[in-house]
């Protein structure tokens, strides 16, 4: 996978936007690894706050806890970067919004941090509605820090456009 440009990624949020709109729908994150870059990339796009209500930078897991509900045992069972955690997260971000549609995403950047099971560009993403299955896939990206990133906040955005084209 190359990894995508700032123009890449603000043509997928525009389009998420367009989408999101025409559904009359909000769009609410909560990032981990991405600390902020999927909201940065939304609200740069003008006119974003008519679809994207908000946004939860939740790095560490008493903050994912605290402020998404993520279980503790799914913190202490799987570990922040995992499907279940991505999943909780988007849940809770829906649970603490008043949006429609939620993503969520946490992985590990680098360089370090990395395990065996768990190597260094492993990023779990997860897409709830409200009164939908939430869904969740976990992709491995290669590259530096930056690279990862980008390539979580594009698959963060595309996973949003597909889950509204799966309704």
């Amino acid at each position: 996978m190359n990894v995508p440009d700032d123009t890449t990624l603000t043509t997928l949020a525009r389009q998420t936007g367009v989408l999101l709109k025409k559904r009359g729908v909000m769009l609410t994150c909560a990032e981990s690894c991405t600390g902020g870059y999927i909201a940065q990339m939304i609200t740069s796009i003008p006119g974003s706050s008519e679809w994207f209500e908000r946004g939860f930078v939740t790095y560490t897991n008493i903050a994912k806890h605290e402020m998404l509900g993520v279980a503790c045992a799914t913190l202490e069972t799987r570990g922040a970067v995992s499907e279940q955690t991505a999943r909780e997260m988007a849940e809770g971000a829906l649970t603490h919004s008043h949006a429609q549609v939620s993503l969520a995403v946490s992985g590990i950047a680098g360089p370090s941090g990395g395990t065996p099971e768990k190597p260094v560009g492993t990023v779990c993403l997860a897409w709830a509605g409200k009164g939908r299955e939430t869904l969740s896939h976990t992709g491995h990206f290669s590259g530096d820090r930056e690279a990862v990133r980008r390539a979580a906040v594009q698959s963060a955005l595309q996973g949003v456009l597909d889950f509204l084209a799966a309704e």
